[in-house]
């Protein structure tokens, strides 16, 4: 009689083992992320480049002019953890859909904003719908790629999101050069509602997905406690708030600097200091490879003495300089980023949504404070003082990645 008699076919069932390179779900997850991830950047960023004609035509000072992207990746540094709660009941693919279209929806809102106020309230709204689609991503990837291929799957997707960020940089200033602000603006919001549909289109049914069932306080508090009891996911997260606020810092100033003189580049010119985000796609690529190799945290440390380096270079006087150091800093910051999320999916072993939310919450938190609060150094002491700053915040967040963070296997 065969030894198998009676068993459920249920119980030999193969489980979910994720999409592999070469098959066409893997192909599909990263070119809905990929349209994710321009939905989601161009619009968070759009105004970034555009802060200088911004804060001339609405009369306010720099530090002012920056709210427009504190208070968008505020908002959706509150959003993320709610979102990832909606994602565990109706699914990751479902949420990101409904994300996108909502921050589309207000996007098409800001550039008829009357006043400054206005405009934050939008912005700010606008930062909280995109909230459901950065931490659900990675989420998304971990449940939907094989496990050997996570990371690699996890840089392509950052990739991405530097390709969206710079598309929406680049198409908003000579735009606005053109028609001004408001209109550099609309056509961010267009581009993004082309790619929302993209993803609704490309993203492939989930299989790796169960949903949570109740939601009482006790059950959130129960998927919120693991990861924030453990104390290297919490080195990341000081890792994403740190190297964040210092990266859009440079990014937010770095436009007033070149726009005074004795520079005097017109918008825009400025806008093409985005094409430094190129080295980023490349970084946040080859890093994978890298961590592989030597270390996930040996190639973090790696990438953070890059972005001091780069800080040191824009100290220089002539243009050329400004503009190597900058994409020296920005390959650094894409690196570590790339490195610093992808090892949360691994480390989370529950609570997966919300681990990527409390990364992502951290990361837009230090956008918006860090970013927000480096106005008043730049107005008052300049460009090397700001620099200086920045520097001893990615200094910061080396020694938590020293202290806090293994050294051996990346899978550590």
């Amino acid at each position: 009689m065969p030894e198998n008699i009676g068993v459920s076919p249920v119980a030999t069932t193969v489980p979910w083992a994720g999409h592999v390179p070469g098959d066409k779900g893997y192909r599909r997850v990263l070119a809905a992320l990929a349209c994710a991830g321009v939905a989601t950047f161009a619009q968070l960023y759009s105004l970034q480049g555009l802060l200088p004609a911004l804060s001339r035509e609405l009369q306010v000072s720099a530090a002012q002019a920056s709210l427009a992207i504190s208070v968008a990746t505020m908002g959706l540094a509150i959003a993320v953890l709610p979102w990832s709660f909606v994602a565990d009941r109706i699914g990751r693919v479902r949420t990101m859909g409904t994300a996108i279209i909502l921050a589309t929806v207000l996007g098409s809102l800001v550039p008829a904003a009357p006043n400054f106020q206005v405009l934050l309230i939008l912005r700010a709204l606008e930062g909280a719908a995109l909230g459901g689609i950065p931490a659900l991503a990675i989420a998304y990837l971990s449940e939907e790629v094989s496990s050997r291929h996570a990371a690699g799957a996890a840089g392509a997707y950052v990739a991405g999101t530097t390709l969206g960020g710079l598309f929406g940089r680049l198409l908003a200033g000579p735009v606005a050069d053109l028609a001004g602000w408001r209109i550099g603006t609309l056509s961010v919001s267009i581009s993004a509602a082309l790619a929302a549909v993209g993803f609704l289109l490309l993203a492939p049914k989930p299989r790796g997905f169960f949903p949570v069932r109740g939601g009482g306080f006790g059950t959130v508090l129960a998927r919120l406690l693991p990861p924030l009891r453990n104390i290297k996911l919490l080195a990341l997260y000081a890792q994403a708030f740190l190297l964040m606020g210092a990266f859009v810092s440079v990014y937010n100033y770095l436009g007033f600097r070149l726009e005074a003189p004795p520079y005097l580049l017109p918008a825009s010119a400025v806008a093409l200091l985005f094409l430094a985000y190129l080295a980023g796609t490349v970084s946040s690529r080859v890093v994978a490879g890298m961590a592989a190799r030597f270390g996930r945290r040996a190639v973090l440390l790696g990438s953070t003495t890059v972005m001091v380096a780069g800080l040191a270079i824009t100290l220089a006087p002539a243009l050329p300089v400004i503009l190597l150091g900058l994409v020296v800093f920005t390959a650094g910051f894409f690196g570590a980023h790339s490195i610093a999320s992808g090892w949360t999916g691994m480390l989370a072993s529950s609570g997966r949504a919300q681990a990527a939310s409390l990364y992502n919450l951290s990361y837009y938190t230090g956008s918006s404070v860090v970013g927000w609060a480096a106005g008043f150094a730049f107005q008052a002491l300049g460009w090397s003082a700001l620099a200086g700053g920045l520097a001893f915040l990615v200094l910061l967040a080396a020694v938590a990645a020293v202290v806090l963070l293994p050294s051996g296997h990346p899978k550590t």
